[in-house]
């Protein structure tokens, strides 16, 4: 049987001629997913007392990109810079999470889906990257092609990443928050020249996030495809 993959879905409104609010996550996740064998689930926005039920059904969590995360999560008033939020996707990704961890399914994080694991572990973020002290590189390289690497990451030596891409390694970037302080019991696996956090994961959990985007590259550049082979059949 395929390995069945719940992808934490996102919510937005439609309007034609009426308001329809839509469940849903990007098709390049589905595609990914597919391509690498597994079963993709959507799992909608929901309560988050069903959390443990959703992922009774599914094998492993993925979490996606969107919108920022609710800064009172980490004890943080709002910045001025802070974008738009998702409060209700908030607490049902974090019950997702820690229903995962409880049944100790695998969970791959992308982007604000690794920004929101890192919060669920007790970690922080820069609320945008404007904030930090150091000089910073441009991580949002729209309107240059959402597959096309803008950037150079180092992968750490010894770590589950480092078995999966080369220690220099060119990634898209698509973010305006980071990681601040590191959640409880993970360890930083890539970094951009300016220090910004690009992986992470936990030595003794199934837990592996991305700061890039490899669903927009996955179907052109056979590394990024690989992240979601591993995550499918390995992690």
């Amino acid at each position: 049987m395929k390995p069945r993959i719940g992808i934490a879905g996102s919510q937005r409104t439609m309007v034609e001629g009426e308001t329809h609010w839509l469940s849903y996550t990007p098709r390049n996740f589905v595609t990914g997913l597919t391509r690498a064998g597994g079963l993709p689930f959507v799992l909608p926005v929901g309560e988050p007392e069903d959390a443990p039920a959703y992922m009774a059904n599914v094998d492993k969590l993925l979490l996606a990109g969107g919108q920022d995360v609710d800064p009172r999560l980490y004890h943080a008033l709002p910045q001025a810079q802070l974008k738009a939020l998702d409060v209700p996707r908030d607490h049902f990704e974090l019950a997702l999470i820690a229903a995962a961890l409880e049944q100790g399914k695998p969970i791959f994080a992308v982007c604000r889906g690794m920004q929101l694991l890192n919060v669920a572990l007790g970690g922080s973020l820069v609320q945008d990257l404007s904030l930090r002290e150091e000089n910073t590189l441009k991580h949002d390289q729209f309107p240059t092609p959402f597959a096309q690497p803008t950037h150079p990451v180092k992968i750490k030596e010894d770590s589950l990443l480092r078995t999966l891409l080369p220690a220099s390694y060119q990634v898209n970037s698509f973010h305006h928050q980071t990681i601040h302080r590191l959640g409880s019991g993970l360890i930083v696996t890539a970094t951009a020249p300016d220090g910004v956090i690009e992986g992470i994961e936990d030595q003794n959990r199934r837990l592996l996030g991305v700061q890039w985007h490899p669903e927009l590259a996955c179907e052109t550049i056979t590394t990024e495809q690989g992240l979601f082979d591993y995550f499918v059949h390995s992690l």
